[in-house]
């Protein structure tokens, strides 16, 4: 059957921490694919890194190239919206970016 999904692409998110990678796939896995011409699949893996980056991985299979490239678009909107509200409301989130800054708001 892989003559019927010939386009495919992987992404690889990194997040600082595998409970943020979590979070991400659960709120981006929620929302089914709108077209049968379109299979994607979620995953978290460890990252290259020993730092505890953790990556959240989304496998593409699509119909045409056009396919692919609609549902990508649909995701990374999707994924910016999770990643500003993690940014907004996580609070070890926060925390860190603030440790990072060296304390300044």
């Amino acid at each position: 059957m892989a003559t019927d999904f010939p386009t495919s692409l992987t992404l690889d998110i990194p997040f600082p921490e595998p409970r943020l990678a979590s979070i991400a796939l659960r709120a981006l896995s929620v929302d089914k694919e709108l077209s049968p011409l379109v299979q994607r699949h979620f995953s978290t893996v460890t990252g290259p890194g020993a730092d505890g980056e953790s990556v959240l991985r989304v496998e593409y299979k699509a119909s045409t190239n056009r396919m692919l490239r609609v549902a990508v678009n649909a995701f990374f909107d999707s994924l910016a919206l999770v990643v500003e509200v993690m940014e907004e409301l996580d609070v070890d989130m926060l925390e860190s970016q603030k440790g990072e800054s060296g304390g300044q708001s």
